[in-house]
């Protein structure tokens, strides 16, 4: 006895891409800043980095899962941002 799984749909080549895929493999979106929010592309080996870590605690404390912005909110200044990733290594 077996069972037959859906085939696994494509999507059409003519469709135009949607800003998610203007994301490189081995990299994601982030929104930072406080009242104007700016869009960052970053590796997702930042993943592993503690205090990024952290950032993303505080994105959950704040937004839980539903994000505003389509992707992850990071809740800080874009300067705090970029303070605490400027050292991760790539």
């Amino acid at each position: 006895m077996g069972f037959r799984l859906p085939s696994i749909v494509h999507a059409k080549k003519n469709q135009t891409p949607s800003k998610s895929l203007d994301v490189p493999k081995g990299y994601f979106a982030v929104y930072v800043g406080e009242s104007k929010k700016k869009r960052f592309v970053i590796p997702v080996s930042y993943l592993n980095q503690s205090s990024f870590q952290d950032l993303l605690s505080l994105a959950e404390e704040e937004f839980g899962y539903d994000h505003p912005m389509g992707g992850i909110t990071i809740p800080c200044s874009e300067d705090a941002f970029l303070d605490r990733t400027s050292s991760f290594s790539v």
